[in-house]
């Protein structure tokens, strides 16, 4: 379960931000365009987050 979550964003990184062909020469290049990929991936899953009502739970005492 925890494998394919974490094929699933790789998935993501390479066909929606077309990740699949690094464009920075050398691993630290490699490492920093990496990163930025990754970053914007968290600010997109943290936007859906805030945009979501929250949840209304009634607490009911009987």
């Amino acid at each position: 379960r925890q494998r394919k979550k974490v094929e699933m964003q790789f998935a993501h990184l390479k066909r929606i931000l077309r990740l699949g062909r690094l464009r920075l020469r050398g691993p630290r290049g490699a490492q920093d365009e990496f990163v930025l990929a990754a970053i914007a991936q968290n600010l997109r899953r943290l936007a859906s987050f805030v945009a979501r009502p929250p949840p209304s739970h009634t607490l009911r005492i009987a």
